[in-house]
């Protein structure tokens, strides 16, 4: 038993789609809950103007009745309050009349540092929005909305998952104020921590089943990120494995670790102590001072597209590694734990707490 997420939708159109198959039935779900995340995506010094024209609010489908889970398929919706502005130009069937509105007029000039031109060159495009509007990290939106759903899943077998930008550049107000009259961008960093996370969750026996590469790519996955660490990360490359490792010790509580460098993965499995996952965000690609670039329709040298953007996003990321880091973490609880219904997979996870040396701390 797994959980598989698919999901749909662009910057400007409609709305972002989302499909989760696999939670068990019976999970309650809160709406205040997902909405406080897809607010908190939402908030931060330096985000753009576009904040305050979408509130975003979860709708339901399907796979949801009562607050409950049924067992199948969660289809979560979140509109995009400014597709009345590009009704026009975001039309999914060909638009009737005059243009009008934005989006009218061909992207032909790719952003350094954006999907742009790798997108367009990819899939034949002449003009660029058809890549960049599903490049784009508004769709985050609806990842935090299944990190919501994950989150109430693991809250069921005592796991947490907070994540918080650390503080440098991306999150100082004055810095942000600074890079913004430059019309300038900003990146940072970002940490995800989860507790209650018991031993054992991935495996060693197949790459794609490590739970490092796991979390490593759920987070590599989110855009802007460059760069990813499992605990000390990179520092460890410069400690020798006497310094670097984790020992082992036992109290009342059972097998444990007084340090924690690995992060909580040892092995590409969880070892039982706090899972830390650390992101390093690039400075975001449209600049209202653009850089240079080729017209793709004329082949002369120009300058990028100038689009609203965010000046910094790193409280942001903050919120959608958060759910990516629960997405990944309640996968891999479904698959050591199982369940159809939502009393197996606690009970599951109950005798195996039974069977191993360990308790939560």
């Amino acid at each position: 038993m797994t959980l598989e997420l698919a999901t749909a939708g662009e910057s400007h159109g409609p709305a972002l789609v989302a499909i989760v198959s696999g939670l068990p039935a019976g999970l309650v779900l809160d709406k205040d809950a997902i909405e406080a995340d897809l607010r908190r995506r939402q908030q931060g010094y330096g985000r753009s103007p576009r904040q305050q024209i979408e509130t975003d609010e979860v709708e339901v489908l399907a796979g949801l009745r009562h607050g409950r889970t049924l067992g199948t398929p969660l289809a979560l919706v979140v509109r995009n309050r400014d597709h009345k502005n590009w009704t026009w130009g975001m039309s999914p069937w060909p638009p009737d009349g005059e243009p009008e509105g934005k989006g009218t007029k061909p992207v032909t000039l790719p952003r350094p540092g954006h999907a742009d031109l790798a997108g367009a060159q990819k899939h034949g495009l002449a003009d660029v929005r058809d890549a960049l509007e599903r490049a784009s990290a508004r769709h985050t939106a609806v990842y935090v909305a299944a990190g919501a759903v994950a989150k109430a899943l693991l809250g069921e077998i005592g796991i947490e998952v907070a994540g918080q930008a650390l503080p440098e550049a991306g999150a100082d107000p004055a810095a942000v104020d600074e890079a913004r009259q430059d019309r300038d961008t900003l990146g940072g960093r970002v940490e995800v921590r989860a507790r209650g996370v018991p031993p054992g969750l991935g495996s060693y026996v197949r790459r794609e089943d490590r739970l490092d590469a796991r979390l490593a790519a759920a987070v590599l996955g989110i855009q802007a990120v460059k760069g990813v660490e499992i605990g000390d990360g990179f520092a460890l490359a410069g400690l020798r494995g006497s310094e670097a490792h984790d020992e082992i010790v036992r109290d009342e509580g059972g097998l444990h670790r007084e340090t924690n460098r690995a992060g909580g993965i040892e092995g590409g499995v969880s070892n039982g102590e706090e899972i830390v996952v650390r992101a390093a965000m690039k400075p975001l690609p449209t600049l209202m001072r653009p850089l240079r670039s080729v017209d793709l329709d004329t082949g002369e040298a120009a300058d990028a597209l100038v689009e609203r953007s965010d000046v910094s996003a790193v409280e942001a990321l903050a919120v959608v590694a958060e759910a990516a880091v629960a997405w990944e973490l309640a996968c891999a609880a479904r698959e050591k734990f199982g369940g159809d219904a939502l009393g197996d997979f606690v009970g599951a996870w109950r005798a195996y707490l039974e069977r191993v040396d360990w308790t939560a701390r």
